[in-house]
């Protein structure tokens, strides 16, 4: 059998362990380990990197511990606005949404937009529209509101800030974190895939869309180089095109994955103040985790490695 991989992140940032409770660890392990684990179940089967991606992140989506899905942040007006992307190696399809409510699985529909449309990326109420005409599951207001998620907002409203998940010095003794799930899959035909899913910023006004669901800025996927999935400000992501510039770099200046990786992240984004992390993989099953923050929830799994799963460097 040829070699399948996979890694998925739920979030970088300031993540201390000294702030960290034993029970929080184990929760936040065993969420990364459950949706890990969806994503190889299809990939051990011979399935696509598609679907393991899809599986892995709606798992993460459906898991209020992480900014995406059902533990989306508030925005300004007090609502759940999610972003997600996904996108295939083999042929460079990919499907994008931004700005979406109410949609219980963004990534889910982000697929929806790849394969049953035209198009790339829906925003707002067209993306809605889409969302009803495929039949695409709903979830009402109350399945999204989360009370942690619900004080971040006061304390935001009250300093008049736009907050990543959590400031450093207002929530869980000093965390800061960037609660984007995502996934990059390798399956046994060959081909790999990536997605993201985010709730954003907490307190964001103006219909702000960080990286997430760009392609080539937070997600990207192309059999010759890598699958990417990057978790950080949002901002900054968008400036490099990171996901992008890494697969650029690979291509056209035959630099290894690690290597891209290490530049892009370590080097270029803290030139310019971008904090976060990504998860990578290339087509020969080489997995790269790097971040230039405290933390990055993470796990990685192959055919031929054991399940690992860290949170602090």
């Amino acid at each position: 059998m040829s070699k399948y991989a996979i890694a998925i992140h739920g979030g970088a940032g300031t993540i201390l362990q000294s702030t960290m409770t034993a029970e929080k660890e184990i929760a936040y392990k065993t969420a990364l380990q459950d949706a890990i684990e969806a994503g190889e179940a299809v990939l051990k089967k011979g399935g696509s990197s598609l679907d393991a991606v899809e599986f892995a992140i709606v798992s993460l989506e459906n898991n209020p511990l992480f900014n995406a899905g059902k533990g989306a942040v508030f925005t300004h007006n007090g609502k759940n606005e999610m972003d997600a992307s996904i996108m295939y190696g083999k042929d460079l399809t990919a499907g994008a949404v931004a700005g979406v409510t109410n949609i219980k699985n963004p990534i889910s529909l982000s697929r929806a937009v790849m394969e049953k449309s035209d198009h790339v990326l829906l925003t707002g109420a067209g993306a809605i529209d889409f969302a009803k005409k495929i039949n695409a599951e709903f979830a009402d207001d109350d399945y999204f509101f989360v009370q942690m998620r619900y004080e971040q907002l006061q304390k935001a409203k009250e300093s008049d800030s736009m907050i990543l998940d959590h400031t450093e010095d207002k929530f869980e003794n000093g965390e800061k974190k960037f609660g984007t799930v995502g996934c990059v899959a390798l399956d046994i035909h060959g081909n790999i895939a990536a997605g993201t899913s985010t709730g954003g910023m907490t307190n964001k006004k103006f219909g702000r869309v960080g990286d997430s669901p760009v392609i080539g800025a937070g997600t990207y996927a192309n059999n010759n180089t890598c699958a990417i999935s990057c978790t950080g400000h949002g901002e900054f992501f968008l400036r490099s095109v990171v996901a992008y510039d890494i697969s650029c770099l690979m291509e056209y200046k035959g630099l290894t994955l690690k290597q891209a990786c290490d530049f892009v992240v370590m080097d270029k984004l803290v030139k310019i103040g971008g904090e976060g992390g990504l998860i990578a993989l290339d087509a020969k099953g080489n997995i790269e985790l790097p971040f230039n923050s405290e933390g990055m929830y993470r796990a990685k799994k192959s055919s031929d490695s054991e399940l690992y799963i860290g949170i602090y460097k």
